[in-house]
């Protein structure tokens, strides 16, 4: 069982299932000879060859528009946006078309695609190259939305996209492409979309979190039970489909709630699951649901620290809720 980073863990995935599957097909900005400017896709241009390894032109409407060809004429493409600060030229293909085609043809046509997309702060990218904007693909029906924390899910959620039929927007957190570790099985295993992640069990108060955050929110449970507050830390993973079930579930045992992303907070994923509970689980609450999250401003590259939600953070609002 190899111990893998996350940005190796994306590589396996993609290595393994295009090994498995010859319509597997990668395409985006460097991510043939350069191997990606992460190097998510490093080496994969030698072993399949330049069939299936496209570098494209930097023009993402250019890149989503030929996964669409792609798609639907049987092949399953995996396109990746370098960053997703840069996706908008290609948001119309994707909300207008990638996530209708099942729709409007009856079922007939599926566009089963793959886009990858690094997102979120951490690495000194300025406000151009560390926008978290999930909450713009959960708004839109016929889309799957896949946010993976540890190696050990990144592979195995990896696989469940790429032999999914729906069109998946695969968001990678790059805060923690190499500063997380973990195990992953040599086994051809998945991780099914839409199913969530108990990380840790408690009694007293639920955290909700993604991605990057959900470490931020792991060293302040650890924290709050060395001052005798257990944590339920919930790793949503999928936010579209959420898990509503296992959200509910735990709200009903503990009655308070926190939820972390690093996006803005205004109209940001956050929000749904607070609606949630307030439609879903009043009578469960002790406390108000408490939001920790990004600040309502652009993202700043010289105050990167302060605006990024970190443990203490999260600990301040775990407190707040356990002591309302």
């Amino acid at each position: 069982m190899p111990e893998l980073s996350m940005v190796e863990a994306v590589n396996f995935a993609l290595r393994e299932e295009m090994r498995r599957d010859e319509r597997v097909v990668v395409l985006g900005e460097d991510v043939g000879a350069l191997g990606g400017v992460f190097r998510a896709t490093d080496g994969l241009l030698e072993e399949f060859g330049e069939d299936r390894v496209l570098d494209t032109p930097l023009a993402e409407g250019g890149i989503i528009g030929s996964a669409v060809g792609m798609a639907l004429y049987g092949l399953r493409p995996v396109p990746e946006i370098q960053f997703v600060d840069f996706v908008f030229p290609g948001f119309d293909q994707i909300v207008s078309e990638v996530a209708k085609y099942r729709y409007r043809s009856g079922g007939q046509y599926p566009c089963p695609m793959v886009i990858r997309a690094p997102y979120g702060g951490g690495i000194r990218g300025g406000h151009y190259h560390s926008q978290s904007n999930e909450a713009y693909f959960t708004h839109t029906p016929g889309l799957v939305v896949v946010i993976p924390s540890t190696p050990h899910d990144t592979v195995g959620l990896l696989r469940s996209a790429m032999r999914s039929e729906d069109p998946v927007v695969f968001m990678e957190p790059k805060r923690i492409y190499r500063s997380v570790r973990g195990d992953v099985p040599e086994v051809d295993y998945s991780v099914p979309i839409g199913v969530a992640r108990r990380v840790r069990e408690g009694r007293d108060v639920s955290v909700f979190s993604y991605g990057a955050m959900l470490h931020e929110c792991g060293r302040a449970a650890a924290t709050a039970a060395e001052r005798g507050i257990e944590v339920d830390l919930i790793d949503l993973r999928t936010l579209l489909p959420l898990d509503i079930d296992a959200v509910l579930e735990s709200v009903a045992k503990t009655g308070k709630a926190v939820i972390v992303q690093e996006a803005p907070k205004f109209c940001g994923y956050g929000a749904e699951i607070a609606a949630i509970l307030a439609e879903r689980a009043l009578l469960h609450l002790e406390a108000p649901v408490v939001r920790v999250a990004g600040f309502d401003t652009p993202f700043p590259y010289a105050l990167e620290s302060t605006y990024l939600p970190d443990a203490e953070r999260v600990l301040a609002a775990v407190e707040q809720v356990v002591n309302f």
